[in-house]
């Protein structure tokens, strides 16, 4: 069963990594300018995968059948992947023919452009950040020992999942079937993720939270300390985690306009 979920999740990192590729070569053509959709992306993508993290997360270790919830959650990704095409042809017709004209100003345009961007992107990106607490969950309720190994595989699995996913759009699937056909691609992964775990399902039940708490010997040793040091110790870990992740995006930023200048 954990076996068949960590390859579920390099087929989801897969289709997470074409939404954002794919995402920057839609905003690009709306916002006219590569770079400002690539922050747009990244920020968004980012952003609404940690606000999903956290509304799911403490809500996941309570939830009596987390990997049905995690079926959910990619079935309504896939399925707004599948109307992405469509629905970003509408509104951008209809922003250009009636919301741009009324803007006062290039200000108030940019804005408009920007919030425009930022709506078609936020919803899948905060489903996708619900995936891993539920998934977490589920994965921690079939394993006796070692969670910390269990969620760093799960972790790996879908970033080894979504450097794939990366190369296979940027390099292959929008030379064969464009923007449309590629987005639909990964709409598909999900679609068969949910699929999947739904089988998986039948075939052996989920267990319960009692489970899941059977797993976790360590919080043995997280409340023998003291409030005062949980709260410290709380809080220079979330610090440690946040400039880690600001520094590796620099780099990511960074990193993109300092290749663009080479591999023209």
């Amino acid at each position: 069963m954990r076996t068949s979920l960590y390859l579920v999740f390099v087929l989801s990192g897969a289709s997470a990594l074409i939404y954002e590729s794919i995402w920057s070569r839609y905003l690009g053509l709306f916002v006219g300018h590569s770079a400002y959709a690539q922050i747009i992306v990244l920020a968004m993508f980012l952003g609404g995968m940690s606000l999903g993290a956290m509304l799911v997360g403490q809500w996941s270790a309570r939830c009596q059948r987390p990997l049905l919830w995690y079926a959910a959650i990619e079935l309504a990704v896939g399925l707004l992947g599948s109307v992405f095409h469509p629905v970003y042809v509408a509104v951008t017709q209809l922003a250009y023919e009636v919301v741009f004209p009324a803007m006062s100003g290039p200000v108030t345009l940019l804005y408009a452009k920007w919030t425009i961007a930022s709506a078609f992107i936020l919803p899948q990106s905060i489903l996708l950040g619900a995936t891993f607490p539920c998934l977490s969950a589920a994965v921690l309720r079939y394993t006796a020992v070692q969670p910390g190994r269990v969620l760093a595989l799960l972790y790996g699995a879908n970033s080894l999942g979504a450097a794939g996913g990366v190369l296979l759009a940027g390099f292959v699937l929008i030379d064969l079937w464009g923007l449309p056909g590629t987005v639909m691609t990964a709409a598909g992964c999900n679609l068969l993720v949910a699929v999947i775990v739904l089988l998986l399902l039948r075939l052996q039940p989920a267990r319960s939270t009692a489970d899941l708490e059977r797993t976790l010997p360590y919080l043995d040793e997280w409340t023998r300390l003291s409030p005062w040091a949980r709260r410290r110790l709380w809080r220079l870990l979330l610090g440690v985690s946040l400039g880690t992740a600001i520094a590796s995006f620099i780099y990511e930023i960074a990193w993109i306009r300092m290749l663009s200048l080479v591999l023209r």
